[in-house]
């Protein structure tokens, strides 16, 4: 019987920052243990298709779902697929690549929760929620240096896509195990961004009330715990800013560590390519908020592979 494998779903609207928080996840587990899939390859029309018919590629529609779920199925199970290629740059359909799952596997994409059963056939359920405002900036800068648009023509795709984010992309959030929101410092430098992750009761988190004294707040201290709601449940927030000091990144990362021995290898001061983001003048710079975010989801994949060892 094959091994069952342990799949992460990262989902999130065009340009939330997916493929950047899944680069930094496969390194902290080892890019030789990983096999990543992108659910955009399942859209059901190429990109004249979709202009002829008048749908985007964000509506359950124009994607096929049923094979999305089929895979997922197969991939658990440590069978491999023959999965679709959309290619983005010239918006057709390459030739099917054969895929044998790695003990680790990355599914992000837009759709990746919209059923049921493929919900049902992730491990850990990552959503992305960027503000619209960010998320914009990420997609202009991203599809004019990489995709060969125009900034106007970027900008009339996100609103002739709205209609269909707000209905099919963003209730997703309520399926995830974690939200993630990345969100601009006060001096808008684009390598500081702070986040807040929504800790969802799901899956069990790190026991992170061990670093903190809920008698004795800190409200300026980079890295706070608290409580909340989301979508009407409770939730533990985290949030780390982009100002957090060395020492109050270095005791949430050695909570981690201590619980799941092998991110000690994965350590900031032994990985420096977690975190890497480029910021608005083109450096490479590493976010603490964005390594704290990659370990905390390593983290669980790492804790949901020992239920099956």
């Amino acid at each position: 019987m094959a091994q069952r494998r342990i799949i992460l779903g990262i989902v999130g609207d065009s340009a939330a920052g997916k493929t950047t928080l899944t680069r930094g996840i496969a390194q902290v587990l080892g890019e030789d243990n990983v096999t990543i899939i992108c659910t955009d390859d399942y859209h059901r029309f190429d990109r004249k298709q979709r202009a002829e018919l008048g749908i985007t590629a964000l509506h359950p529609d124009c994607n096929y779902l049923d094979i999305i779920q089929q895979h997922l199925t197969l991939l658990r199970s440590g069978q491999p697929i023959l999965k679709p290629i959309y290619n983005h740059d010239t918006g057709f359909f390459d030739p099917p690549e054969y895929i044998k799952p790695k003990q680790y596997v990355i599914v992000e994409g837009l759709l990746g929760y919209a059923t049921r059963a493929a919900r049902d056939a992730y491990d850990v359920k990552v959503y992305l929620a960027p503000p619209e405002s960010l998320r914009a900036q990420w997609k202009v800068k991203r599809d004019t240096r990489k995709r060969g648009y125009t900034e106007e023509q970027v900008l009339a795709a996100l609103s002739k896509r709205e209609p269909d984010s707000e209905a099919f992309i963003r209730p997703q959030r309520k399926g995830s195990d974690m939200v993630v929101t990345f969100y601009p410092t006060s001096d808008g430098n684009e390598g500081d961004l702070n986040v807040r992750l929504v800790l969802r009761p799901t899956i069990p988190h790190p026991e992170l009330v061990k670093m903190f004294d809920p008698t004795q707040p800190h409200p300026d201290s980079g890295v706070r715990l608290g409580l909340d709601r989301d979508m009407g449940k409770p939730v533990d927030v985290l949030e780390i800013d982009g100002h957090a000091t060395d020492q109050q990144v270095r005791e949430v990362e050695k909570l981690m560590c201590a619980d799941v021995p092998f991110l000690e290898s994965c350590r900031l001061d032994n990985n420096v390519e977690i975190g890497k983001v480029v910021g608005t003048t083109g450096e490479t710079i590493q976010s603490y908020p964005l390594a704290l975010t990659q370990l905390l989801i390593a983290y669980h994949m790492l804790k949901a592979s020992t239920t099956y060892l």
